[in-house]
């Protein structure tokens, strides 16, 4: 049954080939787009690198003081980090790393824009980047504020060219020369806690890291717990700090500090009024609304009107005994069978499109994969959307009267 049904659609779609025309590419583009946009979301999401010790870290990122007329909110101090969140007792190791600031460098008369951080050495514990070559600076080296530095891969090319090894030499960063310790694998500029061309130490910031002692700077931390059965208690324990924590201003009567796993830290708006995943999921499903609605209407006007061309066929069917389950059946696999080809159009579209993104670097270290995951969206995508497009015309198709449709012919 299935096999003649694929026969017939086969036949159908090259009848009238402008409309299988149409109906693929909306098809196809629609899955494209979709596709992109959960590859972009996986690698935000799914892609461990370089913290892959996420089910035992909270992060700390945002600061907020609030009183009656005011609303302050932004990254933290070293100060806050290092005074008051060092002496918890359930987190094992303390991270801290500043926000990436940007700069300019010169190889050969060639502006090279990088961005650099300062982090300290548990940073180098917590997280687990991928060293190509050397080795993170140490706690010493950062008590001793050594001009050193670690790395990324394109900035090891972009700076020094092809040579198979850098540690030892000099990178000039913000017009000071630091000597390369170590070169890590690159990390998307997405994960903006993580991110940067040039990690150095605390201790050489221009900045005096000492100076602000109150609770809010550009810096960012990861506390990581023991395991995580640790991760509730951890998270526990930093809630009770804060709510002890005294206010620096009259002005200010709450503090709003949380101290979150990845995916509600990323989207952290420094409101606990306005949550940033909320949010972000209303903004997607708008997005994916949209994106879907045109082409879904689009194919069920494109159905019908296939549909009142096939009246004469239907009233014949229909005439021989065919029940309208059968015909209603036979139309739905007919228009899953043309969204499964816009699928595969879909998947190889989304191919070169990715490979496009990816050599154009329009996202800094960003490299978008097609993987399991992102296949399977697209293709419950199309089942969705082979379902919604194709239900009302083949409701419409089996409520035609058989004296009218052989009226038609």
């Amino acid at each position: 049954m299935l096999k003649n049904y694929f026969k017939i659609a086969i036949a159908v779609f090259k009848r009238r080939k402008f409309f299988t025309f149409i109906s693929l590419f909306g098809i196809s583009f629609t899955l494209t787009i979709l596709i992109v946009l959960t590859a972009f979301i996986d690698k935000v999401i799914n892609d461990n690198y370089p913290d892959r010790k996420r089910d035992r870290s909270l992060y700390v990122n945002k600061m907020t003081e609030r009183g009656d007329q005011s609303y302050n909110g932004e990254a933290l101090s070293f100060y806050f980090l290092d005074h008051y969140v060092r002496r918890l007792k359930t987190p094992v190791k303390l991270a801290v790393s500043s926000d990436y600031r940007g700069t300019n460098t010169y190889v050969n008369n060639k502006k090279i824009s990088i961005s650099y951080k300062y982090t300290n050495a548990d940073y180098w514990d917590v997280t687990e980047y991928d060293f190509l070559e050397g080795k993170p600076f140490t706690k010493q080296q950062i008590a001793n504020a050594e001009r050193v530095a670690v790395i990324s891969a394109d900035i090891k090319r972009a700076y020094f060219g092809d040579v198979p090894s850098v540690v030892g030499k000099y990178i000039e960063a913000d017009n000071v020369q630091y000597r390369v310790c170590g070169v890590v694998k690159n990390v998307p500029v997405t994960l903006y806690m993580l991110y940067s061309d040039i990690y150095l130490p605390y201790t050489v910031s221009k900045t005096d890291y000492s100076s602000n002692t109150g609770y809010r700077g550009g810096y960012y931390g990861i506390l990581l717990a023991a395991s995580s059965a640790d991760v509730p208690k951890m998270k526990k324990e930093f809630e009770q700090m804060v709510k002890k924590l005294p206010m620096s201003s009259k002005e200010y009567n709450k503090i709003y500090c949380p101290a979150e796993t990845f995916i509600p830290a990323y989207l952290n708006t420094g409101n606990e009024d306005k949550s940033g995943l909320v949010y972000a999921l209303t903004a997607i499903a708008i997005f994916v609304l949209l994106v879907m609605l045109l082409p879904t209407l689009n194919l069920i006007n494109i159905n019908i009107t296939r549909i009142m061309e096939r009246s004469s066929e239907i009233g014949v069917r229909k005439a021989f005994g065919a029940s309208s389950q059968t015909l209603v059946y036979q139309f739905i696999v007919e228009n899953i069978i043309l969204t499964i080809l816009g699928c595969l159009i879909g998947i190889i579209l989304s191919l070169i499109v990715l490979k496009v993104l990816n050599n154009a670097s329009l996202i800094p270290n960003l490299e978008l994969t097609l993987n399991f995951t992102v296949l399977s969206v697209g293709l419950l995508t199309c089942l969705i959307f082979g379902l919604l497009s194709g239900v009302y015309p083949a409701w419409r198709m089996s409520r035609l009267n058989v004296v009218d449709a052989l009226k038609a012919q």
